[in-house]
This record gives structure tokens, C-alpha cells and sequence, in this order.
């Protein structure tokens, strides 16, 4: 039985009285995940961040529960609560996830938004973080909370809040092993981390790439050089960066070369990108800031759906050694550092693809380069199990409920690494990924938003979700 239709009413007055102000100060507080901000403990800011999310969450604990703010030397923090059941079967457990850490700046806010200026306009709630997840401790604690006041049943609940996903979780398996016997044996994970394709209905993941990142770093001299003198005789740093980039992708179409680094596509994954690509048609790309002129690598959007969720990719997303172009004198540089992002397909290993990576790049250097390829950050994909009856009705009936229209299933093209890390933990649960990153919502870029009355009839779908499963 899903909740009273008085529940939207009660949803919204509390995201208006309640959360919206939360996150309002949330969003102002600049707390960048560890890897963009190494002095985060000196600095400040997460504590802060995690004392006011768990501040309102006290205040909004369902009777019975505990919260606890769980610190493991120097790692970032964990918010954990534990909600005892009101129905649903013995032993079973859900868990609710989410994080507060945060992206950094970005340049490129329109003039009256920033980072950490929250502005509400309309709808919208902007700046960082509010999307990208500072919402789910609220969705998460407020659709147990809907149960609890229409007397609906629910299983065990734990809400497991992390501060290091934007950094790729490495804290995080820590935090399991230490809660393992508080969390006991999940038979079903929400995660409200993922996105949506459109604001219309229920969307839920089916798939995320991995992510590999490192510096790639080439250097020819110990210093600068008159580029009259040295062009010509000394091969260029961004030359060499050039010809090893071509060992990993092709620069004409965009396709990684290295086979440690594909999969085949499932032919569920492929039907339910044809799905998608029916319901959102070119959305999948006009929904980014193009140029005038620009289209989408390709004309097919059930290609561009694969592309991006299935198929590996190679992003440059930072560059050392270049001074600005104001001050660009006529030197050779000494060397070029780049930053690459690799998205891998959801079944490839990280490790082996990050060996592979490697390898490819350092081996047989152009002219006997000092070549690098450091600072490796690799995390694994996930593929979902298959989706049990229940659950698939139970999506479906609360996306028609709440939305007005069936629910959709789709992979995504970023990384969760705690999906990965649970899926070979709880080889039996099943799996809720969804979320509010929709069209223009851009997160970890400027302009991010949250997506409020997407927010609102998501915490309600959860709800309807969970009271389902305490019928299982």
C-alpha cells in the first residue's frame, strides 16, 4: 500500500519549511571532496557540512533510531543511522545512500550564481551540491518519515551519508568493514546519487561506467629554451603528449584503441538504450550547452546512449606547464603535465585497465622522453542484477503514482564506486539507483542545480518502494 495522497502535501510544506533552508546553508558551506582540497581536516569545512546534515537529521529522527557521525582517524566522515523496522521480514535490511562531499568551483556561473551562493529561482534551487547529493540524507530520512506517519510498514532501514565519493570512496571500504556487523545483510540498496533523463518520471540506473584518472606527464628538457633555438632540433613536450594519446584513442572518432578497456554491450542494455532513446529522442544531446553550429558525435541517439554508458571514453580535464596566453613568451617548455579521465564500461576491470593504461603510455617513450603516467585513481563499474518482479511493479506503480508516467530504466555514463563495492558484498540485494541529475541540472560544472518538485516526488516514489519491499 503506497502512501496517503496527503503525503505530497506533507512532502512539500517540509521541503519548504525545513529543507530548502538546509540546503540553502549547505550549499554556501565550501566543502570540497579530500582530492580538491587536501587540508579539508584543518580547513574545516566538511565537519561543518556533516554537523549540519546530521543536525537536521536529529531533528527529524524516526522514533527508535540512532544517528552517530562515525570518525576513523584521519578519513572523512560517515554519517550512519540506523532505523529500526516496523514490518517486512525478520533480518532484512535496507540501506539508504548518499554523500555530502562536494565537486570544486568550475568557472563559467552565470552572473548571480556561484558555487557557494545558493539562489532559488522558481523551481530551482542553484550552487553546488544541492544535486549532487546533498538532498538524499533529506529524501532519505523524509520518505521513512512519510511511512512512519501513515502507520505503512517498512524493514530495517540504515542511511549510510559519506563525505569522499567525489574522490572515488577510497575511505569508504574502511567505513564498511568497521559497520559491517551494525549494517548486517542488505536485501535491498537506495541510491539517490544517479540521474534522470527527464523530469517527467521515475528513472532508474541500470548501469555506470568506471572511472580511471591520472597525470600524464612528458618532459625533454630541465628547463625552458628559446623556441628559435630548440623547434626543430628538441621535440615539443605537447608533440609527444599528442603521439602517446594516439596509443589510447583515435583522435578522428573518439574510440579507444586499448581492448583491455571494452566489453560487450548486453542485448538488455542495448533494448533499454532503444527505450530511451524513444522517450528523450535528442534530448540526450541538446540538453548540453552547445556552441551554434555543433552536433553530437553521431546522428543516432540509441549510439549516443551506448556511448555513453557503455562504451569507454577519454577525457583531458586538466593541463601544468603552460603559462597563460598573455604571458606565452617564444620558449620550448620543458614539460607538459595533462590530467586524463577514462570512463570505463561497466564490466571492465579498473586495475587491469589501469595497468593496461599505463603500460601504453610509459613503454618506448618518442625520443626517449621522460615519460609518466602517475597519481592513478581507478575505480570499477557496476552492472546491475536483474531486477526482481517486486520491484520492477513497485518502480513502475510509483512512478505512474507520482509522476503520472511509467518508470524508465537507463544506464549512466559517471561512477558510483560504492555500487561496485556492494554489488560483491551483497551478491543477493537488489538494487534502486536513481536520482535528480536531469537535463541542464550539470553537475560538478557551473550552473548546477536541484531540481525541486523532482526532488519531492522522488522522496515519495522511495517511500511507495519501501513499503513494497516490507510486503516481500
Amino acid at each position: 500500500m503506497p502512501v496517503a495522497d496527503s503525503a505530497t502535501q506533507w512532502t512539500a510544506a517540509l521541503f519548504d519549511s525545513s529543507i530548502v533552508p538546509t540546503l540553502v546553508e549547505y550549499i554556501k558551506i565550501p566543502n570540497k571532496s579530500a582530492m580538491f582540497d587536501p587540508d579539508w581536516h584543518k580547513n574545516g569545512h566538511m565537519d561543518k557540512a556533516t554537523e549540519l546534515l546530521a543536525g537536521w537529521a536529529r531533528t527529524q529522527l524516526p522514533g527508535g533510531a540512532t544517528l552517530e557521525v562515525v570518525r576513523l582517524g584521519d578519513r572523512t566522515p560517515v554519517i550512519f543511522m540506523d532505523i529500526p523496522a516496523t514490518g517486512g521480514r525478520a533480518g532484512d535490511t535496507v540501506m539508504l545512500y548518499g554523500h555530502l562531499d562536494k565537486q570544486p568551483e568550475m568557472t563559467g556561473w552565470r552572473d548571480g550564481l556561484g558555487p557557494w551562493t545558493p539562489v532559488l529561482d522558481g523551481d530551482k534551487l542553484y550552487g553546488r551540491g544541492g544535486a549532487d547529493d546533498g538532498y538524499a540524507i533529506f529524501a532519505s530520512v523524509t520518505s521513512i518519515n512519510a511511512l512512519r506517519r501513515d502507520k505503512l510498514p517498512h524493514a530495517r532501514c540504515v542511511v549510510l551519508i559519506e563525505a569522499c565519493e567525489e574522490s572515488g570512496s577510497y575511505d569508504l571500504p574502511a567505513y564498511i568493514d568497521h559497520l559491517a556487523p551494525r549494517i548486517g545483510q542488505l536485501s535491498l540498496v537506495v541510491c539517490l546519487d544517479s540521474g534522470c533523463a527527464n523530469y517527467d518520471q521515475l528513472w532508474s540506473t541500470t548501469s555506470l561506467r568506471g572511472n580511471l584518472t591520472g597525470n600524464l606527464e612528458v618532459s625533454l628538457l630541465t628547463e625552458g629554451v628559446h623556441s628559435g633555438d630548440g623547434t626543430g632540433v628538441i621535440a615539443a613536450s605537447e608533440r609527444i603528449i599528442r603521439q602517446l594519446l594516439d596509443r589510447l584513442e583515435d583522435s578522428h572518432t573518439g574510440q579507444i584503441k586499448l581492448a583491455a578497456l571494452a566489453t560487450q554491450i548486453p542485448a538488455q542494455r542495448v533494448l533499454q538504450a532503444e527505450r530511451t532513446a524513444e522517450v528523450i529522442g535528442d534530448e540526450i544531446h541538446s540538453k548540453f550547452p552547445l556552441q551554434p553550429g555543433v552536433v553530437p558525435i553521431s546522428s543516432s541517439n540509441v549510439e549516443l546512449i551506448l556511448n555513453r554508458t557503455w562504451r569507454p571514453s577519454l577525457a583531458v580535464t586538466g593541463a601544468d606547464g603552460w603559462p597563460s596566453v598573455g604571458s606565452a613568451g617564444n620558449v620550448l617548455r620543458p614539460f607538459t603535465r595533462m590530467k586524463l579521465s577514462l570512463r570505463l564500461p561497466p564490466r571492465v576491470d579498473a586495475k587491469l585497465a589501469a595497468d593496461a593504461v599505463k603500460q601504453a603510455l610509459e613503454q618506448d617513450p618518442p625520443y626517449g622522453a621522460k615519460v609518466s603516467f602517475s597519481d592513478i585513481n581507478a575505480s570499477s563499474g557496476w552492472d546491475a542484477p536483474e531486477l526482481a518482479p517486486w520491484l520492477d511493479k513497485a518502480l513502475d506503480a510509483a512512478s505512474q503514482r507520482h509522476f503520472g508516467k511509467p518508470s524508465m530504466f537507463m544506464g549512466e555514463g559517471g561512477t558510483i564506486p560504492f555500487m561496485h563495492m556492494l554489488g560483491e558484498k551483497f551478491p543477493q540485494a537488489q538494487f534502486c539507483i536513481t536520482g535528480v541529475l536531469g537535463p541542464s541540472s550539470n553537475a560538478h560544472g557551473p550552473n548546477e542545480f536541484l531540481h525541486l518538485p523532482t526532488a519531492r516526488k522522488l522522496t515519495l516514489c522511495v517511500a511507495d518502494v519501501l513499503a513494497e519491499h516490507a510486503k516481500q
